[in-house]
């Protein structure tokens, strides 16, 4: 009765502490999902990583075609190294924990300056592959003037117009990857937007879930505040009811006591 009346049962308490508990584990569950997810794209990252720098390392070892594939692998590789940095960016940055956020985002920080160092040196190679390719055609159609070919005209305008056409086609290719890159862009954009309304969305549910604690707790109060009413309710009829008799027996005494005066007086 003591505790009804402070306004929260024991087990009232209890429950709500379950419930307290349950909403714990749920929000570590989450995390540890979510870490675990961080965890797999900086493995990839990592290994993206590794696989660049040794491409790297072996270029000067290769020539002509196969060098140009070996730049083209390491361009694919920085890319997917990129949306990996920018996937463990949106994982950080979702996490309310700050035990567990600020270490991802000090890894993060490293990550992108890797990240850049690894673009500048591809576009370096890169850069130096071109350089060496218009080099080598110039010093073919310098060796063919020199020995007084009649087609040599001929061959560096059809040099000139493959070299046209590649540099058009790489540029299609860039502005195809850039295309994706924001496509990609907008598709994290989004996702960061869905997470953060799945947030509001538990909290919701999680206010939802305590008004549902309240509303039982306030019905249990209800409840024993009714059958304390019918408690009193009988027990005033009770003394009512005993009052009525006392009454009763009273004046059934007095009445037999006045009748008993009056037979005595009228012996006398």
């Amino acid at each position: 009765k003591n505790a009804t009346r402070g306004g929260t049962s024991p087990h009232a308490r209890a429950h709500a502490a379950t419930r307290g508990s349950h909403r714990a584990k749920r929000r570590s569950s989450a995390l540890a999902v979510m870490s675990h997810i961080f965890d797999g794209y900086e493995r990839e990252f990592l290994e993206y990583t590794a696989s660049i720098n040794r491409a790297t390392a072996s270029l000067p070892s290769l020539d002509g075609a196969a060098k140009s594939q070996k730049i083209a692998e390491v361009d694919a590789e920085v890319a997917e190294a990129e949306a990996l940095v920018r996937r463990m960016d949106l994982e950080a940055r979702s996490l309310r924990d700050p035990t567990v956020k600020t270490p991802m985002l000090a890894k993060l920080r490293d990550y992108k300056s890797e990240l850049q160092r690894l673009k500048r040196e591809s576009q370096v190679a890169a850069r130096a592959i071109s350089s060496s390719n218009a080099r080598s055609q110039l010093l073919a159609g310098a060796e063919l003037d020199d020995m007084g070919a009649p087609t040599s005209s001929s061959q560096r305008e059809r040099m000139l117009q493959s070299t046209a056409r590649l540099d058009s086609t790489g540029d299609r290719i860039r502005e195809g990857k850039k295309s994706l890159l924001e496509t990609e862009e907008l598709g994290v954009s989004i996702l960061q937007d869905l997470h953060r309304q799945r947030e509001t969305i538990s909290s919701a549910r999680e206010n939802v879930h305590g008004a549902d604690d309240n509303i039982a707790r306030s019905r249990k109060i209800l409840a024993a505040m009714g059958r304390r009413a019918a408690a009193n309710k009988l027990l005033l009829y009770g003394i009512i009811a005993m009052l009525f008799f006392a009454i009763c027996f009273v004046a059934y005494f007095k009445l037999i006591k006045s009748d008993n005066d009056g037979g005595d007086g009228g012996g006398e």
